[in-house]
């Protein structure tokens, strides 16, 4: 293709259209000069003469002819390709499937409200949530999920995030537990107690026991389990304490009685970094018209329920 100069389909297109250099030439904003040598290119491209002269008009040769309907759609999708993309998009008409890669908590507080926010405006838009049992970047890249909700733990160079909301670390334990009596979840008393964690990867320690080990003090955590709703519910039935971002019990809301019925929640007596969850996308979708309407969409749902 090094050879193909595709300004040449235009030009083409024009003339079989026009039959007329000086015509052809007005509409393309050249000098009828210039036209001719455009057409005397593209004679030695095909190895045919296109267009000969009869009297003082030209006629296209038979190959022309058969070139002619061809050309111009040819032409006309080329214009459309090379052009800028448009940013109207008609939310209310949009038919799209978006697979979203979030873990359970994420869902938990933000689906209900997502899929009404949805249903108001883009009614024939439909969400496809994937259980996030990593962060590889790959799937983003491959076009496999559209969206990556959580906090931000690729090294990825080249992918696009966006900030929607922070939570922090709380501790829970069942209504009634003796470590809310006087004195209160002090460090010392917090780490005497067994503990569940929380990790997908497996892991028995995290931010919570770095702060406890800089007093000196470490917990001991008798069990693991992927999601935090395995936590909660396992706490709820025993003297085991355990750690979940406070969105899971509901802050700043009213608490989901299906799940925090029996639970109690108090500050952590250590200090943990703040957890940031983002959105986060491949650059191929960030000019998508679609997919910017997507993430606005959440970003609004997850202010809400902050």
């Amino acid at each position: 293709m090094q050879n193909v100069d595709l300004n040449l389909l235009t030009s083409l297109d024009m003339l079989l259209a026009e039959r007329n250099v000086t015509r052809a030439a007005r509409r393309l904003g050249l000098s009828p000069s210039a036209m001719s040598r455009t057409l005397s290119r593209l004679r030695i491209a095909t190895g045919d003469r296109l267009l000969v002269q009869a009297g003082r008009t030209l006629v296209p040769t038979p190959y022309a002819e058969q070139l002619t309907e061809h050309v111009h759609e040819l032409a006309r999708n080329a214009r459309a390709v090379l052009q800028p993309v448009s940013s109207a998009l008609d939310i209310a008409t949009l038919e799209r499937t978006f697979t979203i890669r979030a873990n359970d908590g994420f869902v938990d507080l933000v689906g209900p409200s997502l899929i009404a926010a949805i249903a108001r405006t883009a009614p024939h838009v439909r969400i496809r949530f994937i259980p996030k049992l990593d962060k590889d970047a790959q799937p983003l890249r491959e076009g496999m999920i559209d969206l990556e909700i959580g906090v931000i733990g690729t090294k990825a160079p080249e992918l696009k995030t966006r900030l929607l909301f922070q939570d922090r670390f709380v501790g829970i334990c069942r209504t009634g537990h003796p470590l809310l009596r006087r004195p209160g979840a002090t460090a010392k008393r917090y780490a005497s107690y067994p503990h569940v964690a929380v990790s997908r990867k497996r892991q028995f320690s995290g931010p919570v026991d770095d702060a406890l080990d800089r007093l000196g003090l470490r917990r001991t955590v008798v069990m693991v389990v992927p999601a935090y709703a395995n936590a909660m519910r396992i706490v709820r039935h025993s003297d085991l304490i355990g750690l979940v971002p406070g969105s899971c019990l509901g802050m700043g809301s009213p608490a989901d009685a299906a799940i925090s019925a029996g639970l109690q929640h108090f500050e952590l007596p250590v200090r943990t970094p703040p957890i940031k969850v983002s959105a986060i996308w491949h650059p191929r979708l960030h000019a998508d018209p679609a997919h910017r309407w997507l993430r606005d969409t959440i970003l609004t749902v997850c202010t809400d329920a902050s």
